[in-house]
């Protein structure tokens, strides 16, 4: 496994970003997972190699570079990715109560957000219920200014609420992003037992045995 240091991708605004490319175990079809995502006690007997990420457990795939973003001042790691040419999975977990429907209650905060930026937030129905269709200007490296879109995917678990936002063509093309839906239906949550405040981001950390190691940047 090999980590490199980049610029963070203008697709996803944060502090810093780190890759890991990763051999593929396991390729998520559009037919796959069907049930997921899962919480971390009930995998099935799947068969899939799922990588083991803290809080998130994430079935690496042949067309996808598995990445994670880490804060370049904590190091602590702030989300997983799956990228590809075509565009890119962000994956959070959050802590959420055991009964509630979190995911009902932050979506009019990330349309408010959007709004604030100049942009806006539309809701759609889809695969795992109600989600947002975020479109927000923004400034590209070169300077050129354009339209960011996102679909913004909240799905709610046991004492977990999984965040996934796709960028790039299965934002933009959601009747044809049967395959990266797929990959959200791979995931496995993991909350573990101990108290955390509702909303607080469950725990990432790098994989066994990584190591960073840093390149130029372009």
């Amino acid at each position: 496994m090999r980590l490199r240091r980049k610029a963070a991708d203008q697709a996803v605004e944060d502090a810093g970003e780190e890759t890991t490319e990763v051999d593929p175990t396991a390729e998520v079809a559009a037919s796959d997972a069907t049930d997921g995502p899962y919480d971390a006690d009930d995998i099935p007997d799947d068969g899939v190699a799922r990588l083991d990420l803290g809080s998130l457990l994430v079935a690496p795939t042949e067309d996808r570079e598995l990445r994670v973003q880490v804060d370049e001042q904590s190091g602590a790691v702030r989300a997983v990715l799956l990228a590809s040419d075509a565009g890119a999975l962000e994956l959070r977990a959050f802590a959420a109560p055991r009964n509630g429907d979190l995911w009902s209650e932050i979506r009019p905060q990330i349309a408010a957000d959007a709004a604030r930026r100049g942009g806006t937030a539309t809701e759609r129905e889809g695969r795992f219920g109600t989600e947002l269709v975020c479109e927000v200007r923004m400034t590209r490296p070169d300077g050129a200014t354009g339209t960011q879109t996102s679909r913004v995917i909240g799905i709610n678990g046991p004492r977990w609420l999984l965040r996934a936002t796709l960028l790039g063509d299965p934002a933009r093309e959601p009747e044809s992003a049967e395959a990266w839906e797929a990959a959200i239906a791979q995931v496995a949550v993991r909350r573990g037992a101990h108290a955390m405040p509702v909303g607080e981001q469950l725990p990432l950390s790098l994989p066994e045995g990584a190591t960073p190691r840093a390149v130029p940047t372009s």
